[in-house]
């Protein structure tokens, strides 16, 4: 097994503010999911995905989340209305403010849901997952905000 060379070491320790020692991480036990129970598993993801998130870290992610959903659902809301009027011409303006962002998830997710009697009903599908993400991530009793309001 080949190391990274000295240069590497020294430029990494320079970018993480802190010494790097390749036989250390090399030491890192590696944790095979598979292996672990579904119980296990589970906790560990749980712990892993709020780790880093302390109170004020999460008021931050509410921050940029809660207007971000919010433009997201209210693009895709246009999306739905859009499809009403298939001669629209998608690629001007303003009809281009909300087909540009919602394409690229749009043409996947077509392929999974291919148009019910000619109607695309894609954009409903994304509308209720990004509202369903609100509420569970930002809503008055969602995640973050109950992380949120933790007092340490």
């Amino acid at each position: 097994m080949a190391f990274p060379s000295n240069e590497l070491s020294q430029l990494d320790a320079s970018l993480l503010g802190e010494p790097f020692d390749v036989l250390e991480v090399a030491k890192i036990p590696r944790i095979n999911i598979l292996e672990i129970s579904p119980n296990a598993a589970i906790d560990f993801m749980q712990k892993l995905a709020l780790a880093d998130l302390n109170p004020d870290s999460a008021k931050l992610a509410i921050g940029f989340l809660g207007p971000f959903l919010s433009g997201f659902g209210f693009l895709f809301i246009l999306r739905i209305v859009m499809s009403w009027y298939p001669k629209l011409p998608v690629g001007k303006f303003p009809y281009v403010i909300a087909y540009d962002p919602t394409e690229p998830l749009l043409i996947p997710t077509r392929k999974l849901i291919p148009p019910l009697g000619g109607v695309d009903v894609t954009p409903v599908v994304w509308f209720g997952l990004i509202s369903f993400l609100n509420e569970i991530l930002v809503g008055p009793q969602g995640l973050l905000v109950l992380l949120s309001q933790q007092v340490s």
